[in-house]
């Protein structure tokens, strides 16, 4: 038997215990439990034969949006299915893009699952964003001869010793792209390693550099910053993961024994904590503000608790100095391009393994600053807040790297639109 034919009976398997894992992720988030039977590839024909995306959550569905808006300008007669596994990325397309796309939800990769999604679906082209390899879906489209694009690949080293460890899977996989956009060299390299053709990886870089803020989130920002107090230090610990909420909160009380009229804006990364992040707070001596409920912070709030999805920009727009969580803990970091695109300083703990490279850029750039723990993160904090043209110049000097390194949607266009039928 083929590896593949043994991964797919394996995934067969699995399936049943796949749907028990969703209805039991939705005792928190009631959306796990809706539109199950996409998961197993039924539902509504996709008419048009759209271009395809696939953007597993709401960090691949932002990096996304830049491309979607790019090829829709180039080619508004050609239908756009946008695809994704996690329920909040899904609310980020139907809150970014509305009717102009097509959402469901990508089906388990079990080959009766596959075929029928991609029966319904008949897409003219598929791209996949970041490194979502799934063999029996690739080899799928490869037999009926759909092409697909590797976009925006990233691959650390971490990552890649796992895949190295199912060759008979990852190679073929990666072979049945017809394209791959490496964000750098480096990933590049390990996605050959892997498998993939060289003469089908090119590097265009990150098409998170091609990010920008709408207008209407950069105003609304502005009034979260005048409701909190144009004149207050204000910081935000974005895209937090469980026990960064906890050093935030110990980081924000040492900082305002310096500077006592500090705000913390905290955003916590994934919906199911939110109560518990609000407890939290809680427990730390504060009452939160929380944007979910509709409370509007004043000039005395602490605390404000960015519990809702969708709307990170926002609270970046309305800060001094940005901590990007993800990275105190094992799971490498977030986008840190967003703040340094709005011009502010960046501070990361040093688990940022998925966003290495682009944490090198702007470290050399001397636009982000490294802390360790909830001390670290409070003096680093003091000492920015309480010095504006250093905040200044970090924020300029990130805000160049971003600048300096746009154009990846260009080039991955490049590589897309020779394979559209």
């Amino acid at each position: 038997m083929s590896a593949r034919a043994l991964y797919a009976q394996l995934v067969r398997l699995l399936v049943p215990f796949a749907l028990a894992r969703l209805l039991w992720r939705s005792r928190r988030a009631p959306a796990y439990r809706r539109r199950w039977r996409e998961r197993l590839g039924y539902g509504a024909a996709v008419p048009g034969r759209p271009l395809w995306v696939h953007a597993v959550s709401v960090g691949e569905v932002m990096a996304a949006l830049p491309l979607i808006d790019a090829f829709r300008a180039r080619h508004p007669d050609v239908p756009l299915l946008v695809t994704t596994t996690t329920p909040t990325g899904a609310e980020r397309v139907a809150d970014r893009l509305g009717q102009a796309v097509i959402h469901r939800y990508l089906p388990f990769d079990a080959p009766g699952a596959v075929r029928r999604f991609l029966d319904l679906a008949e897409p003219r082209l598929g791209i996949v964003m970041e490194t979502e390899i799934w063999p029996n879906l690739i080899a799928a489209a490869e037999a009926r001869g759909l092409p697909m694009v590797l976009a925006n690949a990233r691959l650390s080293a971490r990552s890649a010793r796992g895949y190295a460890r199912f060759p008979a899977l990852v190679r073929p996989a990666l072979r049945g792209f017809a394209a791959v956009a490496a964000q750098t060299q480096a990933d590049a390299e390990r996605l050959c390693a892997l498998g993939a053709s060289p003469e089908r990886v090119e590097v265009t870089g990150s098409v998170k550099f091609d990010q920008r803020l709408p207008a209407a989130q950069r105003e609304a920002g502005q009034g979260l910053r005048a409701q909190l107090g144009a004149g207050r230090p204000v910081w935000v610990a974005a895209s937090t993961h469980e026990g960064e909420e906890i050093a935030a909160l110990a980081a924000h009380r040492r900082l305002r024994d310096r500077l006592a009229d500090a705000a913390l804006i905290l955003v916590p990364r994934h919906p199911e904590r939110f109560d518990g992040v609000a407890a939290e707070t809680r427990r730390a001596g504060w009452t939160p503000v929380r944007r979910s409920r509709g409370e509007v912070p004043d000039t005395d709030a602490a605390v404000f608790l960015g519990d809702t999805m969708g709307e990170l920009p926002l609270y970046l727009a309305a800060a001094d100095v940005v901590f990007m969580g993800g990275s105190l803990v094992a799971v490498g970091g977030h986008n840190m391009l967003e703040p340094a695109a709005l011009g502010l300083p960046v501070l990361t703990g040093p688990q940022v393994f998925n966003f290495q490279a682009v944490a090198e850029l702007l470290d050399e750039a001397a636009a982000l600053r490294y802390v360790d723990d909830a001390e670290s993160l409070a003096t680093a904090l003091a000492e920015l807040l309480a010095d504006a043209p250093e905040r200044d110049r970090m924020g300029r000097a990130g805000a160049e790297v971003v600048a300096a390194h746009r154009g990846a949607c260009e080039r991955t266009l490049a590589l897309v639109e020779p394979l559209l039928p």
